[in-house]
């Protein structure tokens, strides 16, 4: 399953391993990136458009074509290694792979940095060359079974005794207005401000169990575009949670349907 990998990981791995960093162009360019590293920006594989808006039902996850032309521009094959990094503690990266994931490559190929580019670049070089890599022809084959779900599964969740509701936003939008029955976990509480990566394990786990969240129990997790579930979601699976829902949707689509909301 997706998992977080550390610098050193990544630094021994050679030529073997892709490297996707998902900041902005004028970052990758101009800011330096990790050796070897291609760049395959956030904003290039979201939709133009929430699904809740188009009908298309797909939340924000990009066209098929659209996301095998990127990958294929990069020189992935549905073979490859993947590691994916940013510069906000991995949120925009996790949603990368967990878009691989959904789209077919094999998430036991998918590793998230544990850190960012500014923790990589306190203690390891960074580069301004961009690889010459040789494109390749990937093709989706979505997985006959996904975490995906959809609002109908999410209103019954709340209600379920062997289900959690999680809701990853920050404090002032869950008071505003949220899932009934929703629990609340930021997703920045799994953060260490420090290393900028993950919480240690144990540490992660208490955060979790003090929402209610334990691998026992069926997790279902929402935010607005499902950005920030992403990384919820990479973080879980990596802590060995087996059975995490991912509502891509989210609150956008919850909303688009005039579904109920409980405010604070």
């Amino acid at each position: 399953m997706t998992d977080f990998v550390s610098a050193e990981w990544v630094s021994s791995r050679g030529d073997d391993l892709r490297v996707v960093d998902v900041r902005d162009a004028w970052e990758y360019d101009g800011l330096g990136h990790l050796p070897g590293a291609v760049n395959v920006p956030f904003d290039s594989f979201r939709a133009d458009e929430h699904g809740a808006e188009s009908d298309a039902g797909e939340g924000m996850l990009p066209d098929e074509d659209e996301w095998a032309r990127l990958l294929s521009a990069a020189g992935i094959s549905p073979e490859s290694d993947i590691v994916a990094y940013d510069d906000h503690h991995g949120v925009f990266a996790a949603r990368f792979l967990v878009t691989a994931e959904l789209f077919g490559h094999d998430p036991d190929h998918l590793h998230l940095l544990d850190g960012d580019f500014s923790s990589w670049q306190l203690e390891r070089e960074t580069s301004s060359e961009t690889p010459d890599v040789e494109p390749t022809e990937y093709a989706v084959q979505r997985p006959a079974s996904t975490p995906l779900v959809g609002p109908g599964t999410v209103a019954k969740a709340a209600d379920d005794p062997d289900a959690v509701l999680v809701d990853t936003r920050e404090d002032e939008e869950y008071d505003a207005g949220h899932i009934p029955g929703a629990v609340l976990l930021d997703w920045r509480d799994l953060v260490d401000d420090e290393t900028r990566g993950l919480l240690a394990r144990e540490s992660a786990l208490s955060v979790l169990e003090s929402a209610g969240i334990v691998p026992e129990k069926r997790v279902v997790l929402y935010c607005n575009t499902a950005r920030r579930i992403s990384h919820t979601y990479v973080v879980l699976r990596h802590l060995g949670f087996e059975q995490v829902d991912f509502y891509e949707g989210s609150l956008t689509e919850w909303e688009a349907q005039g579904r109920p909301l409980e405010t604070n």
